[in-house]
């Protein structure tokens, strides 16, 4: 990856960890505040309980005249009794401070619940439940959720890396076949550009042209031409054209003459055979149509072929006896950056266009290819 990639790559990293680990800790912290709510009412009523069962006992011995009864209670409770005179009686005050009236308190970790419940019976003023089992509990609950917490937002970070991973595969693709379109454009200019350095320095160096000379340059101005209407219509913000009626045959021919002298550079024959058809479009666009797939036909087809061209009835069809075209790449030639054949440069944009073309204008293409035997391309107008 490169620093671009890379910044982007940890930035939606950190984000999704960060943003899921917020998210987590809200949870552990609702989780663990409702539980704790919980709790909490729940040692409350089990101390009240408990010291009101108590106080019942005191009651009932005092008005049947019979000695208190030890009561069983969790282990976890502690019961203190205290008389009218304020000193305990029975059991141990976890805090001997506490105040001596009905209450509910927290002291050294313990919940003391005070009950007034036994009325003085037997001369027992307040009856005292003591717990430490809520300050237990809730620290039992907060190792249990830290321990969630960690190990959810572990699986997290590891899930945020995966997606990452996810996130930037096309994007790294995409990168990719920019860098690989970028050096194909640099590859296919520098051919033509090339020619044209050459032609013009053999002209300057004469102080006069042959023909041979104004024919190179001729060839290398039309490749130019024709990546730069290539790149052109790649220009999404370029502003669309309004369609015009046209005659299908006489911009065809047009586009026949214009790549007459590139056949000639390879000794390829152009057999065409058109009659008139009229259909609506943009002739910029019918021409970047036909002029890619007449400079693909040429391209791939080896010197001293036959190119032929058909317009009959509203469909044109183009035939080559070149290289062909693998049949798994049938299925993806048409997309964009999509190559056929590293044979002869071209930086996979083409055929894309030529799609796009009939695609906006309902021209439906066909297409029928054998290796070393050629290339034919049906475009049927509606």
């Amino acid at each position: 990856m490169n620093d671009l990639e890379k910044r982007s790559f940890y930035s939606f990293l950190g984000l999704y960890i960060v943003s899921s680990f917020l998210f987590i800790s809200f949870i552990g912290y609702w989780y663990y505040a409702a539980q704790k709510n919980a709790l909490k009412n729940e040692t409350y009523y089990k101390l009240q309980h408990i010291a009101d069962m108590k106080a019942g006992d005191i009651i009932m011995a005092h008005m049947k005249g019979i000695k208190l009864k030890e009561s069983i209670v969790p282990d976890e409770i502690k019961l203190a009794l205290i008389d009218t005179k304020g000193k305990v009686v029975y059991g141990k005050l976890i805090e001997p401070s506490i105040e001596k009236k009905p209450g509910y308190f927290e002291a050294n970790g313990y919940n003391i619940f005070v009950s007034d419940a036994p009325k003085e019976h037997l001369d027992i003023a307040y009856v005292v439940a003591q717990s430490n089992s809520l300050f237990l509990e809730l620290k039992a609950l907060q190792n249990s959720v830290l321990k969630v917490i960690i190990g959810s937002s572990i699986l997290m970070a590891i899930i945020a890396w995966i997606l990452s991973k996810l996130f930037m595969k096309p994007i790294r693709q995409k990168v990719e076949q920019i860098e690989r379109f970028i050096n194909d454009v640099t590859h296919e200019l520098n051919t033509p550009i090339t020619a044209l350095t050459m032609a013009t320095s053999q002209a300057l160096k004469q102080e006069s042209y042959t023909q041979k000379t104004l024919k190179n340059i001729s060839i290398s101005t039309k490749q130019l031409y024709d990546i730069y209407s290539s790149l052109t219509y790649l220009n999404f913000s370029s502003p669309k054209e309004e369609g015009a009626v046209v005659n299908i045959a006489e911009l065809l021919q047009k586009s026949i003459v214009y790549y007459q002298p590139l056949c000639e550079s390879k000794c390829i024959t152009m057999d065409a055979e058109l009659e008139k058809y009229i259909f609506t479009i943009p002739e910029a666009q019918l021409q970047l149509l036909f002029g890619n797939l007449i400079g693909n036909a040429i391209k791939y087809s080896p010197r001293g072929s036959i190119i032929t061209l058909q317009l009959k009835e509203g469909v044109f069809i183009i035939k080559d006896e070149g290289i062909g075209i693998e049949p798994e790449k049938q299925k993806e030639i048409f997309k964009r950056f999509k190559r056929g054949t590293e044979y002869s440069g071209g930086f996979g944009v083409g055929l894309s266009i030529v799609k796009s073309i009939c695609d906006e204008y309902g021209i439906k293409i066909e297409l029928d290819s054998t290796l070393n035997k050629g290339t034919e391309f049906r475009l049927r107008f509606p």
